[in-house]
């Protein structure tokens, strides 16, 4: 008989990340702006990993091309956290699960391989599904998609296409380690939200480190223990099933993310929003279900 302890690993870890928009907004609250919050939260724990095997940081030095796993996952990252932070948080999830749409292209521009007819169609499929989610709403054929398009929405499609290619490298990278990838990966992050914080107060977009608060430490806290717990929900599970159940159970943090937001008043979706979100996750489905 199977057990069904790896696809319960799986919906931890998505639910997890389809909550993660509420602490985020917490420490907000609070002062701590989700640039600074991802870095100090990553820095923790790297700190842990690196007590925890400390011969994980020589793996990592010794396949150079981890910085590249390391700029792509720390970017997928910061304008995930960010984007759900400030956006409404339905319509960020949709535009952050253009992801596969992305991989398609990545794929055939990294790893050569030619997308088929249907893969084509997916993609054709997302990026309408995309084009209904950022379309101004009532507005005719002449309208520019520039008079809605905001920082959220740029950063969650920024966000997606840097998962996609985070997606992309680790296959490419398979015979790495997987420690030193998921050391890479969460220096990345680290590092790129503390240089992405120090770029955003320079330009006046963020604001400086705060005074120590409990109300976002905590949070804080509680969270980067959650993440933890949530990737290492993610490696048992991902490694005990099909490529493709694992990308169909994943899709469980869009209903996550969207039925929280909703019962939480955070997020008020339109009819055309859903539209396009059907056709988005309809496309990511497809893709999960051909694997």
């Amino acid at each position: 008989m199977k057990t069904p302890l790896p696809v319960l690993a799986l919906l931890f870890n998505a639910l997890i990340w389809g909550l993660a928009w509420w602490p985020f907004r917490q420490m907000l609250d609070a002062g701590l702006h989700p640039l600074w919050a991802t870095a100090l939260m990553y820095a923790a724990i790297v700190a842990v990993l690196t007590l925890a095997r400390p011969g994980i940081w020589a793996q990592a030095r010794a396949v150079p091309a981890l910085l590249l796993l390391a700029f792509s996952s720390g970017l997928n990252n910061v304008a995930f956290n960010w984007a759900i932070s400030i956006g409404d948080v339905v319509r960020v999830i949709l535009l952050f699960y253009l992801m596969p749409a992305w991989a398609v292209l990545l794929a055939w521009r990294i790893l050569g391989e030619r997308p088929t007819p249907a893969a084509l169609g997916r993609l054709a499929l997302a990026f309408a599904g995309v084009l209904l989610v950022l379309w101004p709403q009532g507005a005719g054929a002449s309208a520019r998609l520039s008079a809605t398009l905001g920082l959220a929405d740029g950063l969650a499609l920024l966000g997606g296409f840097m998962f996609a290619l985070t997606n992309v490298l680790l296959r490419r990278m398979q015979a790495v380690p997987s420690q030193a990838r998921m050391l890479a990966m969460f220096v990345g992050c680290c590092a790129m939200a503390l240089l992405a914080a120090l770029g955003g107060q320079a330009l006046a977009l963020v604001p400086a480190f705060p005074a120590f608060d409990a109300r976002w430490a905590l949070a804080a806290a509680g969270l980067a223990v959650l993440l933890m717990v949530g990737n290492w929900a993610l490696q048992y599970g991902a490694a005990r099933l099909a490529a493709g159940t694992t990308a169909v159970v994943m899709l469980s943090e869009v209903v996550f993310a969207s039925g929280s937001s909703m019962l939480a008043g955070s997020a008020q979706p339109t009819a055309q929003t859903l539209l396009g979100g059907a056709l988005v996750v309809g496309a990511a489905l497809l893709a999960a279900l051909r694997r």
